[in-house]
């Protein structure tokens, strides 16, 4: 902690220097090239706000699959979850209700972008057959859903080895 933020900036600092100018266009063309991608793969399966195009990212709202299965954006990204994804940002912006912001990275394969449409396809069939199976993930992962009313009123901010059994 004494260093601050040094190794942060020291890590963009050599991505940027790796990538020298041209690298840094093309990555950032590739991030750009991501986002409208899913945005276009993913229109009719979960409503898009603010649908006339995208830099590098692109928010979607859980708004329609709430008030037609009952299945709420923080459900969506536990979910994720399942199928070995990385959950996107939820809840911000504070301007979309139920925002889920999907952000790809400018690595991303087209075969990890796939991937994350056929997981939300599925998603989404799973909410329409059994809303309960998607408001209870996750279902695969270490950990159930934790309780988070009570993890931001009693947060553990220190890690304590498990007693043994």
């Amino acid at each position: 902690a004494y260093f601050g933020n040094v190794g942060v900036c020291l890590r963009a600092l050599a991505y940027i220097l790796r990538n020298g100018r041209d690298g840094l266009k093309r990555v950032t063309e590739c991030a750009v090239l991501n986002a409208n991608y899913l945005k276009h793969q993913l229109k009719d399966v979960i409503e898009i706000e603010h649908s006339e195009g995208c830099l590098h990212e692109f928010v979607a709202t859980g708004r329609g699959w709430k008030n037609d299965f009952g299945v709420r954006t923080l459900d969506i990204a536990k979910r994720l979850l399942d199928y070995g994804m990385h959950a996107p940002t939820v809840y911000f912006p504070l301007i979309v209700h139920g925002a889920l912001m999907i952000e790809p990275t400018e690595s991303e394969s087209l075969e990890g972008l796939d991937r994350f449409v056929e997981a939300l396809l599925s998603i989404a069939e799973e909410a329409k057959q059994d809303p309960d199976w998607v408001r209870t993930a996750p279902h695969r992962t270490r950990l159930a859903r934790l309780d988070e009313t009570r993890a931001a009123r009693k947060p553990v901010l220190r890690w304590q080895p498990r007693s043994a059994p």
